[in-house]
């Protein structure tokens, strides 16, 4: 079955507005109330460094794909650079065609995966949308630890307004880079919202710039 892929229109711009220090702050605090490590880095290049810093050399790390990772370097210092063992490299060697068990098996759990999230409400709430959703397991609940970079254009009031986000703003954006590599486009097909974590399995690196979308 092929699914035809609708238009998402043009990203409202809206989205694009900044948070200052004391919302960072407010949202940092509501965060951690929620069970989630959380830390505000002065500068993306600190975002970058405490991410490396949480990542044990040699360690098994799996980088979803996001433009904040690209941004960062992150994705190619993960994936590249040998320190570690890359989960995306194992994946790119295999076939997708006959090797999808074994794909979406090494992707589910592994021991640290890093990305980031569409939209944080103030309350300190995150959500992830995903066409695939290849992503979502391992950050709700399989991946050892989760590490996840988020620039302060992606704070809001609410999950109303993170989902209106997804869908109004990193959607459309996502859907012409996708086009621009010669691709139909992308598909918002799941939504993650991760309320609470107990365990403190996941850290969270507010970043005082824009990442991503």
């Amino acid at each position: 079955m092929t699914i035809v892929l609708p238009d998402p229109g043009q990203p409202n711009r809206d989205f694009e507005r900044l948070a200052d220090r004391a919302r960072l702050e407010r949202t940092a605090a509501a965060l951690a109330s929620r069970g989630f490590d959380v830390q505000i880095a002065d500068s993306a290049k600190e975002a970058r460094r405490l991410v490396l810093e949480k990542i044990p050399e040699g360690a098994q790390v799996h980088t979803a794909l996001s433009e904040t990772m690209r941004e960062l370097g992150i994705s190619a210092e993960v994936d590249d650079s040998g320190r570690y063992e890359s989960i995306r490299s194992q994946l790119n060697a295999l076939d997708r065609q006959t090797q999808g068990r074994e794909m979406r098996k090494l992707a589910a759990a592994p021991d640290y995966v890093v990305g980031s999230a569409h939209a944080v409400t103030d309350a300190g709430e995150i959500i992830v949308g995903s066409g695939s959703g290849s992503q979502l397991g391992a950050y709700a609940y399989a991946g050892g630890h989760v590490i996840l970079v988020i620039g302060h254009q992606k704070l809001v009031s609410d999950i109303d307004e993170g989902l209106r986000r997804v869908r109004e703003y990193s959607l459309p954006l996502e859907h012409a880079r996708m086009q621009g590599l010669g691709r139909p486009g992308s598909l918002l097909a799941k939504t993650l919202i991760i309320s609470y974590e107990p365990s403190a399995r996941i850290s969270v690196i507010l970043v005082p710039e824009t990442l991503g979308f």
